[in-house]
């Protein structure tokens, strides 16, 4: 267990010494300035020139939103209409059947939102053209769009008076050309010379050791789970996702898989400071995070190690923790930092089994997404945090009894009320889409569907209540992961879903790119001794405070339903 543990150690260690000069490096690409891939400039404008797009051209805050949303909007019609015939598209050698209506709209706006939330099994759910094409395509673009717009806050936030954000496509496709490509281009590299496939290959005919003759699903692996966690997006090229030993095949594969997960998020807070001038400022942000993170890690990861009590209860001993739906070849403390670390950041894959994780584990796990602001996903998760940066001044304007100002820009009324509608839209997303489901199952048990709501539950009582909790919860923090007990395969769930992915990804970036967009366009007002201090510990432990009471009053009473209910009957 020491080792287990020594290895999460380092592979954060590993992830803070490689964020560093990324961060450096990022801040160069968006000023401008002289960077090693430079090489790619010809091929950049020759996308500008084939499409008409003129990348010096500056855009205010609304032309952004606009341009972004509207392209979001085209590639979710083509990964619909793909996944829906993609059995009669090519790179199809095991036959897989297209998909309904309702799993495609489900699978498409998933993939587009930077969510992943599989409503299908990898392997079989889709081809080989559909993982590369659609999906592995969408992992890029998504998240070069949730970078695209914290740019655009960045460039707000540096400013003194203006409305000259930037160019949104000049943006987006450095972030793909510059940044997620070349990464993933290495870290998949890493993978193949591990043992992870990267061919075309149909299934594979293999007898185990125990004498059995199975069918093994191969195919062009190693490309697609490099942008599946460097881009935090986490969708599994199989149904294992990275418990799939052709996922994830050693440790070494699965302390890169960590590294590349965290590394922008934590690369992006850094890159703030740099950008802005502030580096003080985005240490402290850097520090609640890191805060945040240790205190749900700790409990998750000695809740797995410690073992089932009621396991031990029947004299059973557990020395290598809980270790049911867990990888033996990673083990319980690795499961339990990989658990925490893919819920607070925007990925959602996973290494062995959210649904048996124990219950403290979970009440981390559905917390993590719940504040969505520890590092958080791609460019979003500053984001997310920005919107309580606002809150939390707004509040301490109140206390001093002096206008509240934030980068030298007064904050009026218009921005505040902006924060407080994106604050309060996810716990109405995720308890509103759990009472409704809750209620179609308690009240219409035997509803006459295909799946009637009787059949969704594998386990009743507080976990069942967690696994339809949970599912709204990853679809609004689009993070994809799942307690998969949860028969979440068909109408219902994949609409309901549906509609939570979409609102969920594009308020909480439109908010905080308007509130910014807003600020920026005011008056600037110098510093004075009045002027509140952001970069200090004090507004930090502020924000914090902020963050931690509006979860908990959002959510304890359904997490009080869920798994902490679990816990104690345990």
């Amino acid at each position: 267990m020491t080792t287990e543990i020594s290895g999460v150690i380092a592979t954060y260690g590993i992830t803070l010494l490689l964020a560093w000069p990324l961060s450096r490096y990022i801040v160069k690409v968006f000023r401008g300035e002289r960077t090693w891939s430079d090489f790619m400039a010809p091929l950049e404008r020759l996308f500008f020139k084939i499409s008409g797009i003129n990348p010096k051209e500056e855009m205010d805050w609304k032309q952004h939103m606009k341009a972004l949303l509207t392209i979001n909007l085209v590639w979710f019609v083509y990964a619909f209409f793909a996944l829906m015939f993609q059995d009669k598209l090519p790179l199809n050698p095991d036959g897989n059947p297209g998909q309904s209506a309702d799993l495609a709209f489900n699978t498409a706006i998933s993939f587009v939102v930077n969510c992943n939330l599989q409503h299908y099994s990898g392997e079989t759910g889709v081809t080989y053209f559909t993982q590369l094409f659609v999906l592995a395509f969408l992992q890029f673009v998504s998240a070069a769009t949730g970078i695209a717009a914290l740019i655009v806050v960045f460039k707000a936030m540096k400013e003194k008076t203006t409305t000259r954000l930037g160019n949104f496509w000049d943006i987006f496709l450095k972030t793909i050309t510059r940044i997620l490509l070349p990464l993933s281009i290495v870290i998949a590299l890493i993978f193949i010379f591990n043992g992870m496939p990267a061919s075309f290959a149909g299934k594979d005919t293999v007898v185990t050791m125990q004498g059995d003759t199975i069918n093994v699903s191969r195919g062009p692996v190693a490309g697609f789970v490099a942008i599946k966690h460097l881009g935090t997006n986490g969708g599994g090229f199989f149904g294992a996702n990275s418990a799939h030993p052709l996922e994830n095949p050693n440790y070494v594969t699965w302390m890169t898989e960590m590294v590349a997960q965290v590394v922008i998020p934590i690369a992006m807070v850094f890159a703030l400071g740099m950008f802005i001038q502030r580096k003080k400022f985005a240490y402290v942000i850097f520090g609640i995070m890191t805060i945040g993170m240790i205190g749900l890690l700790i409990p998750s990861m000695q809740a797995e190690i410690a073992g089932n009590p009621a396991i031990a209860h029947m004299g059973i001993q557990q020395a290598t923790g809980a270790m049911e739906g867990k990888e033996v070849r990673f083990g319980a403390a690795a499961t339990g930092y990989w658990s925490t670390v893919t819920t607070i950041i925007s990925t959602g894959s996973v290494c062995g089994w959210h649904d048996s994780t124990m219950p403290m584990t979970g009440l981390m796990q559905l917390l993590g997404m719940m504040l969505n602001c520890l590092y958080g996903g791609c460019g979003v998760g500053i984001l997310n945090y920005y919107i309580y940066i606002i809150i939390a001044v707004f509040i301490s304007g109140l206390m001093v009894g002096r206008t509240p100002e934030f980068m030298g820009h007064k904050l009026e009324a218009r921005e505040v009320k902006i924060a407080a509608i994106i604050t309060l839209l996810s716990p109405f997303l995720i308890l509103a889409g759990t009472a409704l489901s809750s209620w179609v199952l308690t009240h219409h048990p035997d509803a006459n569907w295909a799946v009637k709501p009787t059949a969704w539950l594998n386990n009743p009582g507080y976990h069942g209540f967690s696994e339809m909790l949970y599912e709204y919860t990853s679809a609004n923090a689009n993070n994809g992961s799942g307690f998969e007990g949860l028969g979440d395969g068909n109408v219902f769930w994949n609409v309901s879903t549906g509609f939570v992915l979409i609102l969920g990804r594009f308020l909480p970036i439109i908010g905080p790119v308007a509130i910014a967009g807003l600020m920026a366009s005011k008056k600037y007002i110098p510093e004075s001794a009045g002027t509140l201090k952001t970069d200090s510990l004090t507004f930090g432990v502020m924000t914090f405070a902020v963050i931690v009471i509006l979860t908990a009053l959002s959510y304890f009473p359904a997490l009080a339903l869920g798994p902490i209910a679990e816990y104690f009957s345990l």
